[in-house]
């Protein structure tokens, strides 16, 4: 099953993705949607107004997630790139959702930052309370995935030894099209799916979530022994190798640049870097 949020003269609606066709659920969105023991019941079933989808406009894939925890460090290419060793926990850091913008939205260059950079990941939705998570508690509560591209202001990040600063900068952080269930990809709560990330047409990234060090199920667990984690909230999994901090020299988003984040049986973000507002969901 494929889900997503669309915005709609009212506000926002969750909807299933049907092929080319957008039909609304009843539910405001998709977090909205998640929060209902039999959300997958009610996705099925619902039937109503249907919407080509290359007519609608995307909201954030959840709009207002109650947690986003993002994974540092969690691809081992991009941590042999950074020259850091293999970590033994997972490295964790929020974000808030004021940071997140719809897949198709412009990315907010604040004037503030000169070193705006890119980081293609694979998200994960919690579709059920889960806390203290056994590994078949953690697959279970895994909905399924959509991308995530965690634009980062280094000059921010490296401010202090904690990331948060240059991690959620408002209208920066594209998220979309849809959540995918586990079911439909190979590798299910564990997905084998190859991730690219391109700038101005040139591949920056490219990679297989296979290269991450902690899985989806292990991050839910490792979470879960944290806070309890509700339908709705997002993991950002962790971004491979390719970023622009790490080459020689250093390459960031410019205003005007077109940043594509794609991933294999998901789909795709694309997104024109330089708008200086916040685009609501």
């Amino acid at each position: 099953m494929r889900l997503t949020t669309l915005r709609i003269a009212s506000g926002t609606r969750a909807a299933r993705v049907d092929s080319d066709t957008a039909v609304e659920l009843d539910a405001p969105d998709l977090g909205a949607l998640l929060a209902s023991p039999d959300w997958r019941s009610i996705a099925a079933a619902g039937d109503g107004p249907a919407h080509r989808l290359a007519d609608v406009e995307l909201a954030p894939l959840v709009p207002r997630p109650g947690k986003i925890v993002c994974v540092g460090l969690n691809y081992r290419n991009h941590i042999l790139e950074m020259g850091r060793e293999l970590p033994r926990y997972p490295t964790l850091f929020a974000k808030y959702a004021e940071a997140l913008i719809g897949p198709t939205d412009d990315i907010a260059l604040d004037p503030a930052s000169d070193a705006v950079d890119w980081e293609a990941e694979l998200a994960l939705v919690v579709g059920a309370p889960v806390r203290r998570a056994s590994v078949d508690e953690a697959a279970e509560a895994i909905a399924g995935f959509s991308v995530l591209n965690d634009v980062t202001m280094r000059d921010w990040q490296y401010r202090g030894p904690q990331w948060l600063q240059g991690k959620t900068f408002e209208g920066s952080t594209p998220f979309g099209p849809v959540l995918v269930t586990p079911d439909e990809l190979p590798g299910g709560v564990r997905p084998q799916l190859e991730i690219r990330c391109s700038v101005e047409d040139e591949t920056v990234q490219s990679s297989h979530t296979g290269e991450l060090v902690f899985d989806p199920v292990a991050l839910v667990r490792y979470v879960s022994d944290i806070v309890t984690l509700q339908p709705g909230d997002v993991i950002a999994t962790g971004t491979p190798g390719g970023v622009g901090h790490a080459r020689t020299p250093p390459r960031y988003l410019r205003d005007g640049s077109r940043l594509v984040t794609e991933i294999e049986g998901i789909g795709q973000l694309s997104n024109i870097a330089g708008a200086r507002g916040m685009i609501s969901a």
